[in-house]
């Protein structure tokens, strides 16, 4: 075990128990600049690391029926058909290639970028979507989530990045008025059956490293016990906006 990958995934984890974004917002890019893992297999580890982490609070949710089933199937039909297509893309190429490398890199930014634009803007989407009422929403919400799913399984693929915040931005702007309890649940039972499917196809495509997994696994558990005991002390949107522009300049960093 590795006590430098032990520790990043404590503070990881106490970061996401103290602003309940996703870990691989933080996990993957630590990995790829800090440590300097191959960008595919920092990739595949970190959505293995994602379904184990946030499989528990599925169970939390899903006991206080905080789960709305229905928006999960939905947006499953298209995520779990996304991540698949992506990694049946990514078994045609060398995995090892530096040409690879840099398209998961670039994808990684961009979904930085996408994430912190989420966070700061979380309730101006919720407004948006308010306003945007009509008959069309019954008609084309059902369509409309899958196809959110599809994307979301392409961008989690390929990033491990977007199952959380943007996940539950998309939610907010498609579902305005279910309670935001109702759309933390629903964003974290569809992630973990995504990042499992997304990550088992990486396992296979041999960029899961399970060592690291491991390591990660071992600091990240108490560092999100830790957090989410201090969460309640510290001002939350002094936290999201500090967390936003942290991204905002990985994200940079990794595009440019």
């Amino acid at each position: 075990m590795d006590l430098a990958y032990t520790f990043s995934g404590f503070v990881v984890g106490a970061i996401v128990g103290l602003t309940g974004v996703g870990g691989g917002s933080l996990m993957t890019p630590l990995l790829v600049l800090l440590f300097g893992v191959n960008p595919a297999t920092a990739v595949g580890t970190d959505l293995l690391y994602a379904a184990i982490t946030k499989a528990g609070g599925v169970a939390v949710h899903g006991r206080r029926r905080h789960v709305r089933w229905d928006i999960v199937g939905r947006l499953a039909a298209g995520s779990i058909p996304g991540a698949l297509a992506t990694l049946a893309a990514l078994a045609l190429v060398d995995v090892d290639s530096a040409a690879l490398g840099r398209l998961i890199t670039h994808s990684l930014g961009f979904a930085l970028i996408l994430t912190a634009l989420a966070i700061v803007l979380k309730p101006r989407l919720q407004r948006w979507g308010s306003l945007a009422n009509g008959p069309w929403r019954d008609r084309w919400i059902g369509r409309l989530t899958a196809v959110t799913g599809f994307a979301l399984g392409v961008l989690v693929t390929l990033s491990s990045v977007g199952a959380g915040a943007l996940g539950v931005a998309a939610l907010f702007f498609l579902y305005p008025r279910l309670a935001t309890v109702e759309i933390v649940g629903s964003d974290i039972a569809h992630a973990v059956p995504l990042a499992l499917v997304a990550g088992l196809g990486h396992a296979q495509l041999g960029t899961v490293d399970f060592s690291l997994l491991g390591s990660l696994l071992v600091g990240s558990l108490p560092g999100i016990a830790l957090g989410s005991a201090l969460s309640a002390r510290l001002p939350e949107r002094l936290l999201r906006s500090g967390l936003a522009s942290m991204l905002l300049i990985v994200g940079g960093k990794l595009v440019l």
